[in-house]
């Protein structure tokens, strides 16, 4: 979900919600501690040259239960960063505190802001030499054919 996406989706709703991919809800006493946008320039292990910019909030549960983020206030944190930081229209990646700090991509579905789960991945894998699921199946296909020579 980008920010502007977040921000319309919030205009419409009575409260913020969010819903972690184990189907629990984060406690309604959040915090959103910080708003930001991360520019990172990484080679990958190909030798690529690669940029990522993103938004980042981190989402945070403290002690204080009778606190509660209304959404007008949230939009009003964003647009004071948008304002002060300049930050751009771009996904959002949301850090949750877990064991340690996880990083989540943003969906809002039945009334929810889902927390999804992100995932590490080889960005070269043509240029490591790590076959693609694709090519495993092939190889495990004609390795087990009947002339495959492994049966």
């Amino acid at each position: 979900m980008i920010l502007s996406e977040f921000k319309n989706k919030l205009s419409t709703v009575n409260e913020v919600v969010f819903l972690k991919p184990d189907g629990s809800l984060v406690p309604k006493h959040f915090h959103i501690t910080e708003v930001g946008q991360i520019n990172k320039k990484f080679i990958d292990c190909g030798g690529t040259i690669r940029n990522e910019n993103l938004i980042t909030m981190q989402l945070w549960e403290s002690i204080d239960f009778w606190h509660k983020l209304e959404p007008d206030k949230l939009i009003s944190v964003i647009n004071l960063a948008i304002d002060k930081l300049g930050i751009d229209d771009l996904e959002i990646e949301i850090e949750y505190q877990g064991e340690t700090i996880g990083k989540y991509e943003l969906f809002y579905e039945d009334n929810y802001f889902k927390l999804i789960s992100t995932q590490t991945a080889c960005l070269a894998n043509e240029k490591c030499g790590l076959p693609t699921f694709n090519k495993i199946i092939e190889t495990a296909q004609s390795c087990c054919s009947p002339n495959g020579g492994c049966c």
